[in-house]
Formats: structure tokens, sequence, C-alpha cells
């Protein structure tokens, strides 16, 4: 049975991306407490997800930065207003009470109380890109993982990775020294991950800690109850079977607006409708900040994301205390501990 737990807060953010994470600031200048829910298993959204490595060069202040470093920015700049997290869970049901308050609960059965909503999921729930293989729901949870939660559960296992991004290199690098034998198969014979990355790996290759093949992709799982092998297809031709206790198919995430779209909010093209004012959608108590919203001039930048989580959090201060003086104060002056 799903676990049944009840959680009160003052904003609820789905999403924890980087325009989640900042906005947990924003509203903990005001003293508002948050508590964030993401399907995926860590903060951070695609940037801890898809591509932790990759290069990011329009933060104001940061020349360059690398994703996953953002992501630990902001994670430490909001450790002060110790937000919650509810992770691995998606958000099925959104209802609004006769309050004006709200209630979220996650497929899971995770309940949530708060006074206001915002919704930061980026381009929506992210699920994870597949392998066309006919039969490969048979071995979903029984050896066949899209995400590495616990590392530890590959130790001294034969495992097989499919992918060539970031995310597929770095786990085949990590895993390399607990498994008992790990290859790394990609259907190019070119990778997409960090080139630093790409070197470990083909280093790891030529020391034999990783069997690489190029230009193969899956065509086959076996096993019975659990996975026992995979099948490859080699340069469309030759097939051959490899043992493997696990199998990863690290392709990525794909986004679908997922249970948003039942919510009664207005969607323009899988995108909501915000107002430029308060970035509030057409239900007033939930506002939607970063790449799931649209309005006229609308730019898919993080630091546009920031810029509307800055405005979102006065304007949700006043939704939930709209009998309180909000006084707006510069950090510059009052630090972060005199707000």
């Amino acid at each position: 049975m799903p676990s049944k737990r009840l959680i009160s807060t003052d904003v609820c953010i789905i999403g924890a991306g980087p325009v989640g994470l900042f906005a947990v600031f924003e509203c903990g200048l005001l003293k508002l407490k948050c508590h964030l829910v993401d399907y995926l298993s860590k903060p951070g959204g695609q940037l801890s997800e898809i591509y932790p490595h990759k290069p990011i060069y329009d933060i104001p202040g940061n020349p360059s930065i690398l994703a996953g470093e953002l992501v630990q920015n902001l994670m430490q700049q909001i450790k002060p207003f110790k937000p919650g997290f509810t992770l691995g869970e998606r958000v099925e049901i959104l209802q609004k009470e006769n309050d004006g308050s709200f209630t979220v609960e996650t497929h899971k059965g995770t309940k949530i109380k708060a006074g206001a909503i915002v919704i930061a999921a980026g381009l929506g729930c992210f699920e994870p890109r597949k392998p066309e293989v006919s039969n490969l729901e048979l071995f979903e949870g029984r050896g066949l993982d899209y995400f590495v939660h616990n590392p530890e559960k590959y130790q001294g296992k034969s495992v097989v990775i499919a992918g060539g991004g970031d995310s597929a290199l770095d786990w085949a690098i990590y895993l390399s020294e607990l498994a008992s034998h790990l290859t790394l198969i990609h259907r190019s014979s070119s990778f997409r991950a960090a080139p630093h990355s790409v070197s470990k790996a083909k280093e790891l290759a030529q020391s034999g800690k990783i069997n690489l093949i190029l230009n193969a992709r899956l065509c086959g799982f076996h096993g019975n109850g659990h996975l026992s092998s995979v099948d490859i297809i080699i340069e469309d031709s030759d097939v051959q079977n490899i043992p493997a206790d696990y199998c990863l198919p690290l392709f990525g995430l794909s986004p679908k607006l997922g249970p948003i779209q039942n919510w009664g909010l207005e969607i323009q093209k899988n995108q909501i409708c915000v107002d430029t004012e308060k970035f509030q959608t057409s239900i007033p108590g939930i506002f939607a900040i970063g790449d799931i919203n649209t309005y006229p001039g609308k730019l898919k930048l993080i630091l546009c994301g920031f810029h509307e989580a800055a405005l979102m959090a006065q304007a949700a201060f006043k939704y939930i205390k709209p009998n309180t003086h909000l006084s707006f104060k510069y950090t510059t002056v009052t630090g972060i501990e005199g707000l």
C-alpha cells in the first residue's frame, strides 16, 4: 500500500530544478517555508540527471560554471532556509480548498498542504527514454534500471550500460570500480558526453576495466524472473548475447506535461499561461516559473527563471498573508539572517 504522509508548508514547489531551488531562496527571504516535490531521485532537474558536466555560460557572475556545480551552489544557498524534499514521487492531484489553500498528493500517497503552489517543472514530468525492445517491461525493476538510486546494489555484479551521454559515461566510469564486469555499448562511434569523461572511459576500456562496444544497440532481454543476459546487435548485422545481472539504458529523459494538464490551468502548446506581474496562472494562488510557463516575449533561460522566481515570491507572500505588510529589504543591508 502507498505510504500516507501529511506535510504542511507555506509554499509547495513542484519541480526541484535550478529555478525551483532558487524559488526556495526568494521565498525564504520572506520567511516562507518551502517543500519541493520532484519525480527525479535528486535535486537539480536536467542539470543533475542529464548533463552535470556541461558548462553554462549565462549565469550572472559566472563566466562558466558546470551544471552540477550550479546545483551544488543553489543547494548551499538555500540551506539556511531548511526546505523539505519529497523526491522520486510525482504529483498526481492538486486541489484548491475552500479557504484558498491547496492540497497536493503524489502517486505514492504523500499529501502536502500548502498556502500557495509554485509549478517549476521545467519541460514537464521527465520520464526515461526507453530502448525499443519488445519485452523490456518484463524486466523493469527486475534487473532493468533507468536510474541509479543505490550504486552499491551493483557491487560484484555484471552490468551493461547503454548510452553515449554524460549520464551513461559517468555511471560507467563510477560502476567500473564496483561491478565484477561492466560493458558499455553505444549506437555510434562518437559520444555526446564531456571530453574528459570520454577520455576516461576509453582509458578504462584500454585497461580492461570496461568492455566498450560501439555501433551497437540493445535488441533483447533474457531471464527467468530477473535479468540474466541481454542481446545486442552490432552494426545492424551481428547479434551478440552478453551475461548481465543488470542493464542500465541511460538515454536521457523525455519531458511530458503529465498530470499538470488535468489541473484546470490555462495551457497553450504544453505550457502554462501566466501573467508577467506575479507569474500567476489562471488559478489564483498557483504560480508557474521557468520553462513550464509561457507569456509574450518568453525566453527559456535559467536566468529568466530566476527573475520570475523573485517576482513570484513577492506575489505568493501577498496571497498567503494578505493582511501582512510586506517590506522590501536588500540582502546587502540585512544579510540572510537579518531578514
